[in-house]
């Protein structure tokens, strides 16, 4: 069981290393303002529910801006 989020992170630690994408399957990064998980590859962001459960649904994923 992944541990409490290291300070500053979105996710308990260890879990980002094992999320993808939904969509392409690429690496993801954390944003903290709105909070989210980025995939710089499909120029989406995933957005991060309160708790930290991030919500990595196709319907749920918002365009990055340029």
């Amino acid at each position: 069981m992944a541990g409490p989020p290291p300070s500053g992170s979105l996710l308990p630690e260890g879990l980002l290393e094992i999320m993808q994408c939904p969509r392409c399957g690429g690496a993801l990064t954390e944003r903290a303002t709105p909070p989210s998980l980025l995939c710089g590859a499909c120029r989406l962001a995933y957005p991060v529910a309160a708790g930290g459960i991030p919500v990595m649904l196709d319907d749920a994923a918002v365009p990055l801006d340029d």
